[in-house]
């Protein structure tokens, strides 16, 4: 924005003179031709993309542009440590780039962090790419998901895509498309020092005010032409998630949707064996959420394991004991639960490790919620099968230790429990009385030996 200060100028008598208002006249039509606009060095907003990358930040994102737009904002600064996410978000907020008038910086900060796989894909496409130091981008291979070890995908279809997005974008910003390229057919990392030696990045910035300071001046082509940064003392305004784009980014993590269809599942049967206790609520709105947060996007073959598994342990805490039937429940719910969101590669851009350490997580939550479960069942179950208390105890024996004068109502020890008891003629310490009958918590005895 260009901004004109008319002190103690009278405008009208200014217009009034042919060759001054001629000479304005050109000076404006000269300066509406100028491809570079230089931005204002008012604001500039922080977007914070952390944790795996779900639709969630997609939303986020698009809505984080048009705040900047009615914020007055310069530019974007976009924060990344990620280990990679979701392709279809990644996508989108590659295109929200692409659409922005705003230049956006894509900074991998701060010091440690990554941004692997779908991060890396983020950061090519920016306006500008920055990193702090002792961070590192790349592994951006596809993979293949297994619980027993992801393996590299080499489907030269879903490569050729993969590499069609990384090398358009990083030719368009000017940036080493080869090694670019290679973060996707040899998996290839770097750190910020290789990164900025081998024009992958623009910037190396050990904060968010050194990354201004080294940006102020420069021009950089976005979708309504070039624009100069003016960044230099500009004013950060932090973006903050709204709280439905906080729930549902929550809900949308692999690792958090699994785990409420686990716990939904458990609930449900939970809900089945001992109704009345609100399990089957509780399981219902933890599914709910869990497709939700998926997109209703699940493996139908997960849903058919985590059913079956499912009746396997109704039916076997159904019976007496617990054998095949309960074991082979619980692997199967946890297998399910382990491929009810679909990895495939067209769908998740995330590191090996990634889904290495989303196994160990789902395991060890699968097995110890299942035991809590089964444990909680069984005592319900067994409590149900146990014989009448009241039935059983008519006809019985008992031998006070105390004296106790007509109607009178003291305490006998039946079966090593303490229960009140009378006697219509009494009681004395000592003598044998059977209980012929119970009146509330009371038992009702009758002297044998009279």
């Amino acid at each position: 924005m260009i901004k004109r200060k008319h002190e103690g100028t009278d405008i009208k008598s200014v217009l009034k003179k042919p060759l001054i208002f001629f000479f304005f006249f050109v000076l404006l039509v000269s300066l509406s031709n100028v491809p570079a606009v230089e931005s204002s060095n008012g604001k500039i907003l922080i977007f914070r993309l952390e944790g795996t990358i779900t639709v969630a930040h997609a939303e986020a994102f698009a809505d984080a542009l048009v705040t900047a737009n009615l914020e007055g904002c310069s530019a974007v600064v976009m924060t990344i440590s990620t280990p990679g996410g979701s392709v279809d978000a990644m996508l989108r907020i590659i295109s929200s780039i692409d659409n922005s008038a705003i230049p956006v910086i894509a900074y991998v900060f701060p010091t440690g962090s990554t941004a692997w796989s779908a991060g890396t894909y983020i950061l090519m496409a920016s306006h500008i790419a920055a990193m702090a130091p002792q961070t590192v981008i790349g592994s951006c291979q596809p993979v293949s998901y297994s619980p027993l070890g992801s393996t590299p995908i080499d489907d030269s279809k879903i490569i050729n895509a993969l590499v069609s997005v990384m090398e358009t974008h990083a030719n368009a910003r000017n940036r080493n498309a080869t090694l670019a390229t290679l973060f996707i057919t040899e998996n290839l990392n770097v750190d910020d020092l290789g990164a900025l030696q081998n024009g992958v990045i623009e910037v190396r910035a050990n904060g968010i005010a050194n990354l201004l300071s080294q940006l102020d001046g420069v021009t950089v082509n976005t979708a309504v032409g070039q624009v100069t940064l003016a960044t230099a003392g500009a004013e950060t305004l932090q973006y903050n998630f709204r709280l439905r784009e906080s729930i549902l980014n929550s809900l949308s993590d692999p690792m958090i949707s699994s785990i409420l269809f686990i716990v939904g599942i458990f609930a449900l049967i939970y809900g089945f064996s001992a109704p009345g206790y609100g399990g089957e609520i509780i399981g219902g709105i933890a599914i709910l959420l869990a497709l939700i947060g998926m997109g209703f996007d699940v493996n139908v073959l997960s849903i058919v394991m985590l059913i079956a598994g499912a009746v396997m342990l109704v039916y076997e805490l159904a019976t007496p004991g617990f054998g095949i039937l309960g074991i082979s429940g619980i692997i199967v719910l946890t297998i399910g639960a382990l491929f009810i969101v679909p990895f495939s590669p067209e769908k998740w851009s995330v590191t090996g490790e990634w889904y290495s350490a989303f196994t160990s997580i789902i395991l060890a939550i699968a097995i110890s919620i299942a035991a809590i479960a089964v444990f909680i069942i069984y005592k319900v179950l067994q409590v149900r099968r146990r014989k009448p208390v009241i039935g059983t105890m008519l006809g019985d024996f008992v031998i006070p230790t105390k004296n106790a004068a007509p109607n009178e109502t003291i305490y006998v020890l039946y079966n090593g429990e303490q229960w009140s008891a009378k006697c219509e003629v009494g009681i004395k310490s000592g003598r044998k009385y059977r209980i012929v009958r119970k009146e509330g918590p009371v038992l009702i005895l009758e002297d044998v030996e009279k």
